[in-house]
């Protein structure tokens, strides 16, 4: 019995969050050893999610060869894909930078450019692999890095996120997460490579399907019960290390980067005026719900409630033609009165200089209330029951109104700060 609930739990979280992407895969022997698209779209449909990908990916192949490869020029223009993987000849990323720079870098770009030219909402992800079990041997004596695993892997994290930077494009980390494996546990890091200690194993491809799981889907390949040939045991080792490397740092593979984002906020300019403002990312469009059966296509409207007692659900639409991003915010607003009200019974307010004293002998706990002259609410504390406090008014000369609330009867006080 003790298996049912969780079961139950994982199928309706798989049903409500599934999410369905379309993956070209432009890379070579890096790419299909163990058949990463294959693998990947296991473990996505056993978390509930739906891939359809293809490949073109011959040995050996390089980003210059992919930029002019009929194949893959045909297989961008294909579709509107939601992703289009790039993975450089395993080397050439870890060589010396000026030799970078001149050899992949140009043809990074140019693939970029094909691919955001045959659909702009096209998400490109770098396939950032790893340095060599042995280091580079062949190359080692004439740069110095190449030598060892580290200083291959460090050129490769170093040169693949420059791609990803100069090219607005995301970057799958799984150098990164071969790398950390090496710190935790160096035998099962030399179980990530096939005999030639170059090439990706069985497990070293699951642990490249969960990078780019966590990558794609933003979120965690923990509890997939997809394994492999691997071994559950390994399997959810490989993803929770996935997930430590992808989900806890996100900004540094630039994940996320062109995602509309709308971080919609309120501010009080008056008595019932209001002040939205989008502070959206990657929007070209806003709509604003104010929530009365009004709205605004405005970027940053300013809104005028009318006078009553009631709170609004507001809504913010940030959307481009990539996509859209919903914040929900609550605009509370009550109607002022600078007559003085004492409806709770045991609530004293004594005003002394610029400070309200406030002894609550009621045995309810309570909310106190600051609102300037213009109905801008200033500060909202709590009173507990049988105790009192002191509430500092604001420096600044003028009016104030002072609330103490139970929820249904208010004791108000009009202050007068000279």
């Amino acid at each position: 019995m003790r298996n049912i609930l969780p079961a139950i739990l994982l199928f309706v979280a798989v049903q409500t969050f599934a999410q369905q992407k379309s993956i070209l895969f432009l890379g070579n022997s890096y790419t299909y050893t163990s058949d990463l698209p294959g693998t990947l779209y296991s473990l996505a449909a056993a978390g509930g999610d739906t891939i359809y990908h293809e490949s073109n990916t011959p040995g050996g192949y390089t980003l210059e060869g992919h930029s002019t490869n009929a194949t893959s020029l045909s297989k961008i223009a294909s579709r509107d894909w939601d992703f289009v993987v790039i993975q450089e000849q395993s080397q050439k990323p870890s060589f010396p930078p000026a030799q970078v720079t001149a050899e992949t870098y140009p043809f990074a770009e140019i693939l970029v450019d094909s691919i955001k030219s045959n659909y702009e909402c096209t998400e490109p992800i770098f396939f950032m692999t790893w340095g060599r079990r042995d280091g580079d041997q062949s190359n080692c004596q004439f740069y110095a890095p190449l030598c060892t695993f580290e200083g291959m892997n460090a050129r490769l994290r170093t040169s693949y996120l420059e791609m990803g930077s100069d090219n607005s494009a995301t970057v799958a980390p799984c150098g990164a997460a071969w790398h950390q494996m090496s710190l935790v546990d160096n035998t099962f890091w030399q179980g990530l490579y096939s005999g030639d200690g170059s090439h990706p194993s069985a497990k070293g491809t699951y642990l490249n399907a969960c990078v780019f799981y966590a990558t794609i889907f933003r979120q965690t390949p923990v509890g997939i019960p997809y394994y492999s040939n691997i071994g559950q045991q390994d399997a959810e080792a490989l993803q929770q290390l996935a997930q430590d490397i992808v989900l806890d740092s996100l900004d540094n593979w630039y994940i996320g980067h062109q995602d509309v984002v709308s971080n919609a906020t309120d501010s009080m300019l008056g008595a019932f005026l209001v002040q939205f403002e989008a502070n959206s990312e990657n929007a070209t469009d806003h709509f604003w719900n104010f929530g009365d059966g009004n709205f605004s296509s405005e970027e940053n409207p300013t809104y005028q409630y009318p006078n009553t007692d009631f709170t609004f659900e507001v809504t913010h639409v940030a959307s481009s033609s990539c996509g859209s991003d919903t914040t929900t915010l609550y605009i509370e607003l009550h109607h002022l009165s600078v007559s003085e009200r004492d409806e709770l019974e045991g609530v004293r307010m004594i005003q002394q200089g610029n400070s309200l004293r406030i002894q609550n002998d009621a045995n309810e706990n309570l909310t106190i209330e600051t609102f300037d002259s213009a109905g801008r609410l200033l500060l909202t504390d709590q009173i507990q029951r049988n105790s009192s406090t002191t509430l500092d008014l604001p420096s600044e000369s003028g009016i104030y109104v002072v609330r103490i609330s139970n929820g249904e009867q208010f004791s108000i006080r009009k202050c007068v700060n000279p």
